[in-house]
């Protein structure tokens, strides 16, 4: 297994933090979690295609969480030219509703399809690209998912379980994929809740929120929907989380010395191995390793 943190960002614009995206590499298969803005472009970055992804677990329907969806499912279906298989979309209800409203017929990319499969220019290039005609519509396999509910791919599982953020009016999840070579649980969005706790019962990596330093939270609502570093260091300690990464981070917390008092305080609760995380970064299954001293 191998894990990479795309955007590790929030809905406010960064060039050095994208919008939430992570990429997961099981035998086969590459999986992503969440596609916000500029998660796209850093996956090129990293040197995947769209072509080459195969699975996309959303965790809920804020755009900063899913706003790339629609570049990843034209490219993924133009570039592939017919040659790979359909995308895999996993989310929370609406996610099929959101599909239909970017790729059918009167939906926001409906012309454009129809453009790519109907006119000689495009039939050409997709003939060049080695497809054969005639060019079928994308048509991806999406599935709804309720809490509790399990997905499987190629030696893989995720458990999809509902977490506290912003019910009723979208439903949230945290996933968690176990496999041969160890269990990868992404938070999405949560505030502290027994959910996630559980979720993350002795996983080797978590990837998690931390929005803002704890004692600095906007009230009783935000508290329960986001992470502070403190609650998500208690969280880490009560899970028995071995590898704990920090992400959707906001630019109160980006800050020089900010950074490294997040790191000594966090470790003051939880004595496993602190990620500070940035776009593009690599986690170790196994835990950080010291490089040879030059």
């Amino acid at each position: 297994m191998e894990i990479q943190l795309l955007g590790t960002g929030t809905p406010t614009p960064s060039l050095k933090r994208m919008s939430s995206g992570y990429l997961v590499r099981v035998a086969n298969d590459v999986i992503l979690f969440d596609h916000g803005p500029g998660a796209y472009h850093r996956m090129l970055e990293a040197g995947v295609a769209a072509t080459d992804v195969t699975h996309v677990f959303f965790s809920h329907l804020h755009y900063d969480h899913c706003l790339d969806y629609g570049r990843l499912l034209i490219t993924h279906w133009d570039q592939g030219a017919g040659s790979v298989p359909e995308l895999k979309v996993y989310g929370p209800p609406f996610i099929t509703r959101m599909t239909e409203l970017l790729i059918a017929e009167d939906g926001v990319l409906g012309p454009d399809i129809e453009a790519r499969t109907a006119h000689p220019l495009s039939q050409v290039i997709f003939e060049a690209r080695g497809g054969h005609l005639p060019r079928e519509r994308p048509r991806p396999v999406v599935t709804e998912l309720l809490s509790g509910d399990v997905a499987e791919g190629d030696g893989w599982r995720v458990t999809a379980r509902s977490v506290r953020h912003v019910q009723p009016h979208l439903d949230c999840y945290g996933y968690r994929l176990e496999c041969a070579d160890g269990v990868f649980v992404y938070s999405g969005d949560s505030g502290p809740c027994k959910a996630m706790e559980e979720l993350a019962r002795g996983c080797d990596v978590l990837v998690h929120m931390c929005h803002y330093l704890s004692g600095t939270e906007l009230g009783k609502e935000f508290a329960e929907g986001c992470m502070g570093h403190l609650e998500l260091a208690a969280l880490g300690r009560d899970a028995s989380v071995k590898n704990l990464v920090l992400s959707h981070l906001t630019e109160q917390m980006d800050r020089p010395g900010v950074r490294e008092r997040i790191v000594r305080e966090m470790s003051e609760i939880y004595s496993g191995n602190l990620f500070l995380g940035e776009d593009l970064m690599k986690i170790p299954v196994a835990g950080p390793e010291a490089g040879k001293l030059d």
